[in-house]
């Protein structure tokens, strides 16, 4: 068994009509899906990422309109990095303050030229200047050019206190590797390497502990391809002792959850069936789609939830 990397990554937010302008309108990633939290059912779950909201891609929001901001700390995913070509950066740090968005350049401790700025929630996201090909299938009909598009996720920074403990999980059972290490940076990969596939640890053993509300993420799903593996994946994290919850239906994945080491929920997703199981892919994201067992409240939900407007495509 091998994970196959980044399957989604899963933040809270406030306003979903603000969480859509953003992702949708300003970074120009495909609203795929809107749906509801299926364990809260009066809250919007919102996914975006690719043309098909490819694993890899994904970024999906819990929005609680009113919730207070979160700390950031450690046990806790303290960026979402996505990967941009090469020569976007230019692009997006005109893009991005042009729509007052405060955007700083650096350089990061691994020599990638990067952007670093924050979301209307105060989540903290990262473009990495990505050298790789093959990094993806951005939306065609997308407010950016296919040229400068985000491309999906680089990476995820979990912030820790302590290397020890969450390093022996990573590499010793979900068969992460260490590539690179600098500083109190460690960065590992899982699979081929390829997109989506690297997660850096960083050690604050002076941080307080993150506390999850808006602006925070949520949880870190890893890629498994079908419910057999995820099944054998179930199995061996309850022989290393870790509390693992049973499959949940999720509709477009089946999905398990545990707690690593250092606090973070982590959740093993299979690849499929995919967002196309209850719309056509032109028309993902249209419509409030609801599984069988909510659809008969679906009068009831749609009025208890904020009325939101769904992206335009084409450029702004």
């Amino acid at each position: 068994m091998t994970l196959r990397g980044i399957h989604h990554i899963t933040a809270i937010a406030g306003d979903p009509q603000h969480n859509v302008e953003f992702y949708a309108e300003i970074l120009g990633l495909r609203l795929v899906k809107q749906t509801v939290n299926y364990d809260d059912p009066g809250t919007y779950h919102l996914y975006f990422g690719d043309e098909l909201g490819q694993p890899g891609t994904i970024l999906t929001f819990f929005p609680w309109p009113g919730a207070p901001r979160g700390r950031h700390g450690v046990g806790q995913a303290a960026a979402v990095s996505f990967s941009i070509p090469a020569g976007a950066l230019g692009f997006w740090e005109d893009r991005l303050r042009s729509h007052a968005v405060t955007v700083e350049r650096l350089e990061s401790l691994f020599d990638e030229p990067i952007l670093v700025f924050e979301d209307p929630d105060g989540l903290q996201l990262e473009l990495v200047a990505d050298h790789r090909q093959a990094l993806g299938h951005p939306w065609a009909a997308a407010p950016v050019p296919v040229a400068q598009a985000i491309r999906g996720f680089h990476s995820v920074v979990l912030l820790e206190h302590g290397y020890e403990d969450t390093e022996a999980l990573l590499t010793q059972v979900l068969g992460f590797r260490l590539v690179r290490s600098v500083g109190h940076r460690r960065r590992y990969a899982v699979g081929d390497e390829g997109p989506a596939t690297w997660v850096d640890l960083v050690s604050a053993p002076d941080a307080p502990p993150g506390h999850v509300a808006a602006g925070t993420v949520h949880h870190v799903a890893w890629r498994t391809p079908d419910e057999e593996t995820q099944q054998g994946w179930r199995r061996k994290i309850l022989e290393e002792g870790l509390s693992v919850t049973p499959v949940r239906d999720r509709r477009y994945f089946r999905s398990i959850y545990f707690r690593e080491p250092g606090g973070v929920l982590f959740e093993i997703a299979t690849d499929g069936p995919g967002f196309a199981v209850d719309e056509p892919p032109d028309a993902l994201g249209a419509q409030l789609q609801l599984p069988p067992w909510l659809e008969p409240d679906r009068e009831a939900l749609t009025a208890r939830l904020p009325r939101l407007r769904a992206p335009q495509p084409g450029p702004r």
